[in-house]
């Protein structure tokens, strides 16, 4: 059983930063776990992942360059470091692991983050920028 908590969230002015930290309680060694963000009324879009270990890193093109995610071993987290943010980050942003490997196929086949291969979710923590 897998339990996420998203933290790091808040408001701050265009091209400002933020770090959001993802605490992992339950087994951490999954295969694929990754960040996806929400506006109200959109899908909900994968934006960054880890997998394999740790081997493997993804970016979508919206954030690529700015943001940085980190898979930390020993401290059962997954930060995802916010660069240069722009109104349009504007969201709500989940952390999300696959306790199986369909995201890692997904991944490795597909280069894609889908999120019906996700199946343990945090609750979701709140970026604003303006």
């Amino acid at each position: 059983h897998v339990q996420l908590v998203e933290s790091g969230g808040g408001s701050v002015q265009a091209g400002g930063s933020l770090t959001l930290t993802c605490d992992v309680s339950g087994i951490f060694s999954s295969n694929c776990m990754g960040w996806f963000r929400q506006v109200p009324g959109k899908e909900r879009e994968g934006i960054a992942a880890v997998y394999s270990g740790g081997a493997g890193v993804y970016y979508a093109d919206s954030v690529k360059g700015r943001f940085t995610i980190v898979r930390h071993t020993t401290e059962k987290t997954i930060t995802l470091q916010m660069d240069s943010l722009q109104p349009d980050d504007t969201a709500l942003y989940y952390c999300a692991v696959d306790s199986g490997y369909s995201a890692l196929v997904g991944m490795t086949s597909l280069g894609l983050m889908r999120e019906s291969d996700y199946d343990n979710w945090g609750q979701g923590t709140q970026v604003t920028v303006s």
